[in-house]
């Protein structure tokens, strides 16, 4: 992965290890997937995973690699959990303090189909939800940190495309 500054410029390659431990601020990419409906997936990580096993999550992702785009890492954490390929959009990106460590996280969207070929190590289980149903499940059930952020941001990013 690749270290970055405040404003997102390349700094090097770093290993996620040490990026976490230090605090170093890295690039991660998360996909939200929506249906033709416009109903959101969402799914559970697997119990078995470092990072907040069990945990609800709204977008699929992970650390970009080294010399990556958002839309690249998206792409690839979409086929590599869901065994999906769609067309990525960046949306926007922000710089988040939450979780394990800082990073710049890159939100994507894609339309998916409402079947896919979850990696079970990396997903126990997925579901549509309607965005009222997403909202209340998100102080319902254990999310990780950043999807309600990720969430807030979507819609008020969404608004700001139609005015």
């Amino acid at each position: 992965m690749e270290r970055v500054d405040d404003q997102d410029r390349v700094l090097g390659a770093v290993s996620r290890r040490d990026a976490v431990q230090e605090g170093w601020l890295h690039r991660v990419a998360v996909v939200v997937c929506r249906d033709g409906r416009g109903h959101f997936l969402v799914h559970r990580r697997a119990e078995q995973l470092s990072r907040f096993p069990g945990h609800y999550e709204l977008g699929v992702g992970g650390a970009a690699g080294v010399g990556e785009s958002y839309e690249e890492a998206a792409a690839r954490e979409l086929r590599e959990e869901l065994g999906v390929r769609a067309s990525i959009c960046l949306r926007f990106k922000f710089l988040n303090r939450g979780g394990l460590s800082p990073h710049w996280l890159g939100v994507c969207d894609a339309m998916v189909p409402q079947v896919v070929a979850p990696d079970l190590a990396e997903v126990a289980w997925y579901g549509w939800l309607t965005e009222s149903e997403l909202r209340r499940t998100l102080h319902q059930w254990t999310f990780t940190p950043e999807s309600q952020e990720i969430f807030d941001r979507y819609l008020a990013h969404r608004v700001g495309r139609r005015s």
